[in-house]
């Protein structure tokens, strides 16, 4: 018993170096995939935005005197003249009205799922002239990437629209009209665009005082979950389609932005990974349960009969890793499921017998292979539910061999029963 024992353990550590060298590889492959697909798909389709807002700053000129001294004849001179200088100064704009409109577009590449999105951004900002002197007032405006996409590119201000005439530069443009005293003015900015993961506005860099500003923000998805660093909406409303979030504020002074994480899916490579390194659990809870059944039964399974077991198990996590960057995740999930059961049903049918292959090993297989996996289809439970499913097995466990006599059972040899098709060992013309 004690030599079985050290077998089936070997069987077990072998089956547990190879999930591990399959998980090493499964991670190696979804990271080679992601530095080549990844850059790939970035220039497709774009990359984050984080849209600043427009910077206005007021230029005028001033006439000032500079007297400087002259020497003619032996005596000095002083000279006035009248010198042009130019002033510039940081001016802010007095309301601030945005509309956000986010449609989600995931895509899968290879072993990854990236979160794209088609966004439609119109800017509106209206700004009063409260300084003493005519001038100019300058409005630059980054766009969120410099080398991206946009359609329907608007820069209107006071009704004009002056996108014909502007020339981007680093990704930046700007624009000039004249202002005086006291003068209001509108300007409009609009786009749509297209970029990945999570969009974002930025009203300036650093801390900023913001008044009269509200973000209308609409999505095509119910997933709703923000940035690190940045304000919650003033206001969440269900739509047919997803939520429209509202930040509206009166007054505020804030280092922070508003943005949106757009919904990510189950990544099918991260799954096929941490599903082959948890796989040794799962299988040392189903040897246990063949194990203490096979001894009170008077079942002989012998260790080969194990590693074909384990291969069966192997077999469902190695199908997986290579199907599931050409099946969606729950067909390829499925199929090998069913493929691994097969395996191991079919195989302790011709060991054992029909019942305890249909019954006993294919409810057990049902329940740690394929339950403990799908535990890892909901993030933040997968712990939870192996832990619960642990102690279940271990009070299961200790209630059925409670009454054994392990002194008696380490003592005698394996044996076989003989009264039904569960305990006997069929002969090889009795299993065909």
């Amino acid at each position: 018993m004690v030599a079985r024992i050290v077998a089936i353990c070997f069987v077990f550590g072998l089956a547990s170096v190879a999930w591990m060298v399959l998980g090493g590889v499964t991670t190696q492959r979804t990271w080679s995939q992601g530095e080549r697909l990844g850059p790939e798909v970035q220039s497709l389709w774009g990359r984050a935005h984080a849209q600043q807002a427009p910077v206005p700053s007021f230029h005028w000129e001033e006439s000032r005197e500079n007297t400087r001294t002259e020497y003619k004849d032996g005596q000095s001179v002083n000279i006035t003249e009248q010198t042009q200088v130019k002033l510039e100064k940081p001016v802010r704009f007095s309301s601030t009205d945005l509309e956000v409109d986010l449609g989600l577009d995931q895509r899968l590449k290879g072993l990854m799922w990236y979160s794209l999105y088609n966004v439609g951004f119109v800017g509106r900002w209206s700004y009063v002239h409260r300084e003493p002197q005519a001038g100019r007032l300058r409005v630059t405006f980054d766009f969120p990437v410099a080398e991206g996409l946009y359609d329907g590119f608007r820069f209107i201000v006071d009704g004009e629209d002056r996108a014909a005439r502007l020339q981007p530069e680093n990704g930046r443009v700007f624009t000039e009209v004249d202002v005086k005293p006291g003068q209001s003015l509108s300007v409009e900015i609009a786009y749509q665009s297209r970029g990945i993961d999570q969009w974002r506005y930025v009203p300036a860099q650093g801390v900023v005082s913001l008044e009269n500003f509200r973000l209308l923000m609409n999505t095509d998805f119910d997933a709703i979950d923000f940035p690190g660093d940045t304000i919650s909406p003033s206001l969440k409303t269900p739509t047919d389609a997803g939520y429209q979030l509202t930040w509206a504020f009166k007054q505020v002074v804030t280092g922070q932005g508003m943005g949106m994480k757009m919904p990510s899916r189950l990544q099918p490579g991260e799954l096929a990974s941490a599903l082959s390194f948890s796989a040794p659990v799962s299988l040392l809870f189903y040897f246990l349960i063949l194990f203490v059944l096979g001894t009170i039964r008077r079942i002989d399974i012998h260790p080969v009969n194990y590693l074909f077991i384990a291969g069966a198990f192997f077999a469902f996590h190695l199908l997986f890793a290579y199907s599931v960057d050409h099946l969606r995740i729950v067909p390829a999930f499925f199929v090998s499921s069913v493929v691994s059961m097969l395996l191991v049903v079919t195989y302790l049918r011709l060991v054992v017998g029909n019942r305890f292959a249909f019954v006993e090993a294919a409810f057990a297989q049902l329940l740690y292979m394929v339950g403990f996996s799908l535990a890892h289809f909901w993030e933040g439970f997968t712990g939870l539910t192996v832990t619960v499913l642990s102690i279940v097995t271990l009070f299961v466990l200790m209630q059925l061999t409670g009454r054994i006599r392990w002194s008696e059972v380490f003592a005698r040899p394996t044996r076989g029963g003989a009264a039904d098709e569960s305990r006997a060992i069929p002969s090889p013309s009795g299993a065909a």
